[in-house]
């Protein structure tokens, strides 16, 4: 795959203009908006089909364990290229990247669009997981590139409001979408957004990255592919054939096994593919793990809250993501917010009060009935969605900032690809309880088929509540990582000192 995309980028628009100045003055805004409108729909995608899935077995004539693929298959791609992603980005220009992840997401999503089988779709949603797989890590090393130390926070924030607002509101604008249209829909509606980046990167985007050309180490690509592959695929699934299935047991296996002598492998290079000692700072390794433990929670929710409100309330697919709305929007002006936040406070208070704050929507959300009022369900997703998103930000940039400057790519790589291998197994976790939840109630004499869904989305948000949790003892353990003062004030100080020091 790897050796496919160089042959394709490298015969791309060549590299316009110079590479610009690190942190220069010039204007940020317009490079990163091709990009974040890219990472945006490619988020989206990640939770958009969720609501669809039981339209697609009935016009494409699938079982359940077929119409997952759509999002597995989705994950997989992401989980395996997102690894790369740091040595793609030594060997190829900002330009010919975004331009080239940005051209094959308007091409999935056309394959996508007029697809009529179930094979066709997969291959549309599989182009659009290698488009995503190089736009995330992308858009946070062109941040790490552009913005200072003590702007990244609001930039990062920027970014949440893409990597958590996007994949809330998936749910909810595919719930309106098919009120009235098909489900070829959710994706015309994401083409005309996906031409606009691609025409506005080609205009605006300057190249950001020092092209380095390392050695390239086919065995290291081979160990990543089969390691990140092999785990999310083994998770993915277990929902369907079982935690003891011989199949899952040897796909997690061989992954994690591919993945211990990948990097044990990166350890011993003099220039590794992915710089694995990026967890030897304390902090980065921290600010890992709790994007990961938060990305599990907001998928997890998105997999299980929609399937409540439609089987468990039994409210009208439509109607659906007008409830999960209020969510999705106080998500993006957290998300937005929080990084300045992180600017003038750092990190340590805010991801302590957004892990507090999912604990208590956990809490509520294992307490649904079906005769639970709409008020305590919306209420609970919207704690969710302040909570989560007052995490997300803040640990990203300190995790970021711990990290010298040449590891910045490193980072960001083994940010995303963590992130997107833990929301595939919160993703499996999460229909695995659901799945025991409902056999539970059935089998202890219970008849209602709303009643069992409900039990089983109690038992999936058991794990949200866990996650929450562990997530919360994990704040006491973060420091805030480089000066929150601003350079006025720094100035300030300077100016202060020069005239105490004055003879005069």
């Amino acid at each position: 795959m790897f050796f496919f995309l160089q042959i394709v980028l490298t015969g791309l628009l060549k590299n316009k203009g110079e590479i610009l100045p690190l942190q220069s003055d010039f204007k940020k805004f317009p490079i990163m908006l091709g990009l974040l409108i890219g990472g945006f729909i490619g988020m989206f995608s990640e939770t958009a089909l969720n609501i669809a899935l039981t339209s697609l077995m009935k016009d494409l004539h699938i079982t359940a364990s077929t119409v997952q693929w759509l999002t597995t298959g989705y994950l997989l791609v992401v989980g395996v290229l997102v690894p790369v992603s740091g040595l793609m980005i030594r060997w190829f220009t900002t330009r010919q990247l975004l331009l080239s992840a940005l051209s094959a997401f308007i091409i999935g999503t056309l394959i996508s669009a007029v697809s009529h089988t179930f094979t066709f779709l997969l291959i549309g949603r599989l182009v659009q997981g290698i488009a995503t797989g190089i736009l995330i890590p992308l858009i946070f090393n062109t941040v790490m590139a552009i913005f200072p130390p003590h702007k990244r926070g609001a930039a990062l924030g920027v970014v949440g409001l893409v990597i958590m607002f996007a994949p809330a509101i998936g749910p909810t604008a595919a719930g309106f979408i098919l009120g009235k249209l098909t489900w070829q829909w959710i994706f015309w509606v994401m083409l005309p957004f996906l031409v606009a980046a691609l025409i506005i990167s080609a205009i605006f985007c300057k190249n950001v990255n020092e092209v380095t050309r390392p050695k390239i180490d086919v065995l290291s690509i081979v160990l990543s592919t089969v390691g990140f592959g092999g785990i999310v695929f083994g998770f993915s699934s277990a929902g369907d054939a079982g935690w003891g299935n011989a199949k899952v047991i040897a796909a997690l296996a061989i992954g994690v096994a591919a993945l211990a002598i990948f990097s044990i492998r990166q350890l011993r290079m003099e220039k590794p593919m992915l710089n694995v000692r990026a967890f030897q700072h304390k902090m980065f390794t921290i600010g890992t793990l709790m994007i990961m433990i938060v990305f599990s929670i907001i998928m997890s929710s998105m997999l299980l809250l929609p399937m409540y409100w439609q089987s468990g309330k039994l409210v009208a697919v439509a109607l659906t993501g007008i409830l999960l709305l209020p969510g999705g929007i106080v998500n993006g002006i957290v998300s937005a917010v929080s990084g300045k936040l992180y600017d003038l406070y750092g990190a340590k208070w805010l991801v302590r009060i957004g892990f507090l704050i999912c604990i208590a929507a956990g809490a509520m959300f294992i307490c649904v009935q079906t005769t639970s009022s709409f008020l305590f369900v919306i209420a609970a997703n919207l704690l969710l969605m302040v909570g989560a998103p007052l995490v997300m930000s803040p640990a990203q940039t300190n995790g970021l900032n711990a990290l010298p400057k040449e590891m910045s790519p490193d980072g960001s790589a083994i940010m995303n690809t963590a992130q997107q291998v833990s929301g595939a197994i919160a993703t499996a976790l999460s229909a695995t309880l659901l799945a025991a939840g409902e056999h539970a109630y059935t089998g202890a004499g219970g008849q209602s088929a709303a009643a069992a869904l409900t039990n089983g989305v109690q038992y999936g948000f058991m794990f949200t509540l866990i996650l929450a949790v562990i997530g919360f003892a994990l704040s006491f353990t973060v420091q805030t990582v480089g000066v929150l003062e601003k350079p006025r004030d720094q100035q300030r100080k300077m100016q202060l000192k020069k005239e105490t020091d004055s003879p005069c």
